[in-house]
């Protein structure tokens, strides 16, 4: 069983290809340039470089968010584009679940938060015994502020990641002597980790068809928010 991963969630975006419980490839990038440039060309490679085609492929693995608007809409795009080319079944994983992931040999409480603008994370919070992880809440957006509050009824060790962690540890090193970051190396969402999850997923039967695989936004995008606030304001 071979996992084609794809993340654009944030500003990193990444690919990987997972065979049973191996990683035999990935390619991570983060910089400016829009994953609309960058994930197809590093798709197309990781498969040249693997000796793969797409119809080696037995499922496609996506993260669906939360995350940058633009990003999350890429992925899934891109999700459903090589599904349907080869009629491939999907598999949705959530983005903070995947940057956990990234610490599964961890121990203690490990804080996915991403940078939702406005003084506010996504978040979720999970709690690792350096084996295995288990969900303490649903993902969510929250204030920073909100986020700390909760944060200190936790006495252990507690490791941020995401793109929101740097953010969210400057705001707390003062308040949480327990807090800290994550390794650069496995702060940022990784899709070796989403290939991972996904395998799981797969032997639990929990697939969609392309067609179903959809974004999993936590809020409005600004536009429409704001669309949104300027009709109440004509109805008052």
């Amino acid at each position: 069983m071979k996992i084609l991963a794809i993340d654009t969630s944030a500003t990193a975006a990444s690919a990987a290809i997972c065979d049973e419980n191996k990683i035999i490839g990935e390619f991570f990038i983060n910089t400016k340039l829009t994953h609309s440039r960058t994930l197809m060309p590093m798709v197309e490679s990781l498969l040249t470089n693997t000796n793969l085609q797409t119809s080696d492929i037995t499922a496609i693995a996506v993260n669906c968010g939360p995350g940058s608007f633009t990003g999350v809409r890429i992925g899934v795009a891109a999700a459903k584009g090589l599904a349907f080319a080869d009629d491939l079944p999907c598999i949705e994983v959530s983005t903070l679940e995947s940057l956990a992931y990234n610490l599964q040999s961890a121990k203690g409480i490990i804080c996915s938060v991403m940078d939702a603008r406005c003084a506010q994370v996504y978040n979720a919070l999970f709690k690792c015994d350096g084996e295995k992880l288990e969900r303490i809440c649903k993902d969510r957006a929250l204030s920073i502020a909100e986020l700390c509050e909760e944060l200190k009824g936790y006495n252990e060790r507690i490791i941020l990641v995401g793109d929101g962690a740097e953010l969210c540890f400057n705001a707390m090193k003062e308040t949480l002597s327990n807090v800290e970051l994550a390794p650069i190396n496995v702060r940022f969402q990784r899709a070796s980790s989403t290939a991972e999850i996904a395998i799981e997923k797969f032997n639990n039967g929990e697939v969609l068809s392309a067609a179903e695989i959809m974004p999993m936004y936590l809020r409005l995008p600004q536009a429409e928010r704001e669309l949104k606030k300027k009709m109440e304001e004509k109805k008052c």
